[in-house]
């Protein structure tokens, strides 16, 4: 039998399991540093973040400030800001790890697949051909090739420029 060793996914199995957030996850995020949060980018309203429970390396997430379950809940700015960040996301992606196509996606509900109802948000998911496998269907594992912080690290300074920039902001 193959094994696969990604000793450094424990941290998240142990948070998953103690529940660590009784709050909402992205207004404590908020309270934290960028690196501790994965916080790529925080613009006046809303901000880009890395999904700790990622599809894909570069999953990220693209979420209002304020704390409300469904888009129409959002102002015509909270809404122009955040997708003006999924722009800068997109653009920034495709800078840093050159993705062949991205799944862009809200679910709103528990019924549509809202892991977190309370607190709507953006998915954007890179992808690149080739990037299924096997391993989810058969192994119900799905494989990450690269750690979160190192995904950050590349990531980081192109979505925050362009973020920048499309907001009209100095990076």
């Amino acid at each position: 039998m193959e094994r696969l060793w990604a000793p450094w996914r424990m941290a998240y199995v142990k948070k998953a399991a103690r529940r660590e957030y009784e709050g909402c996850i992205f207004c404590e995020a908020l309270k934290k540093s960028d690196e501790e949060a994965l916080i790529v980018y925080r613009g006046r309203l809303s901000y880009i973040i890395m999904n700790t429970y990622p599809y894909n390396p570069g999953h990220l997430m693209v979420v209002p400030n304020r704390h409300v379950a469904s888009l129409e809940d959002l102002g015509r700015e909270e809404l122009l800001e955040l997708m003006l960040l999924v722009n800068a996301s997109l653009k920034g992606l495709r800078e840093a790890v050159s993705p062949h196509g991205f799944n862009i996606g809200v679910n709103l509900g528990q019924v549509a697949g809202a892991g977190i109802e309370d607190h709507v948000h953006i998915h954007i998911v890179p992808r690149w051909s080739g990037d299924t496998n096997f391993m989810p269907v058969i192994g119900n594992t799905k494989v990450i090739p690269q750690a979160l912080q190192e995904t950050y690290k590349v990531i980081k300074d192109p979505i925050a420029r362009h973020a920048s920039g499309l907001l009209g902001r100095q990076a």
